[in-house]
């Protein structure tokens, strides 16, 4: 079995900023400032990290209180952003690579990103995506450090399946160098898409096993997937 753990932000979808704007806005109502905001990157970051980062930043303690009172405002006001930008683009290839795992008898897929599962929610529904075809996950939510989420992945799988899960068979998909790494400390193997900011060489030279251009190559993807 393959448990397959998509990441969403740059690799399923792009949301035209929308959670840079939500999370803008949160922490200006919550803590009347945002911190070095337009100094952070946000990709391959979980969101509580995001957070923590630009409230250290403001020279704001980052307390577990804190953060959870700004992403809860952050889920708030995401669906306004998501509504009032541009709408979701869907990467190449994403509804057929999403099917042909679904539908993979030796194949349970997942999610594994840095967002809060509220956030993972909406943002895949304004994309058309249902959230619940995703029968396990592991989200920015569970823990703020991304490497933590596989080993939260596996357990959930494994629950799901009644059976104890490898880590080699768990199976990464995501567009940086982050999602390539945050998998090596349980075994698992990473699929790069460079449909974001980094390239095939970049995620190839982070750790992928392989990379694509983006997903449009469904074949190609579950010979990987499975080999």
């Amino acid at each position: 079995m393959r448990v397959v753990c998509f990441d969403i932000d740059g690799t399923l979808l792009h949301s035209h900023g929308a959670g840079r704007r939500a999370i803008h806005r949160a922490l200006l109502d919550v803590l009347g400032t945002t911190g070095p905001i337009d100094e952070l990157r946000f990709d391959g970051r979980t969101d509580g990290d995001i957070v923590m980062r630009l409230a250290e930043g403001a020279g704001i303690a980052p307390t577990t209180q804190l953060v959870r009172d700004v992403l809860a405002r952050y889920e708030a006001l995401l669906p306004g952003e998501l509504a009032a930008g541009k709408k979701t683009h869907v990467y190449p290839g994403v509804f057929e690579a999403l099917a042909a795992v679904e539908g993979h008898r030796d194949a349970l897929m997942g999610l594994l990103t840095g967002n809060i599962v509220g956030g993972a929610r909406l943002k895949l529904g304004s994309a058309g995506i249902a959230f619940e075809r995703f029968a396990v996950g592991a989200y920015g939510s569970d823990h703020h450090v991304r490497a933590e989420l596989p080993a939260i992945a596996r357990q959930r799988a494994a629950r799901h399946a009644g059976h104890e899960v490898r880590g080699e068979e768990l199976v990464i998909i995501g567009d940086t160098p982050a999602d390539m790494t945050c998998g090596q400390g349980v075994g698992a193997r990473a699929i790069g898409v460079a449909t974001a900011s980094y390239s095939v060489d970049q995620l190839m030279e982070a750790g992928a096993c392989a990379a694509f251009k983006d997903l449009s190559d469904t074949d190609a993807l579950l010979r990987t997937i499975f080999e």
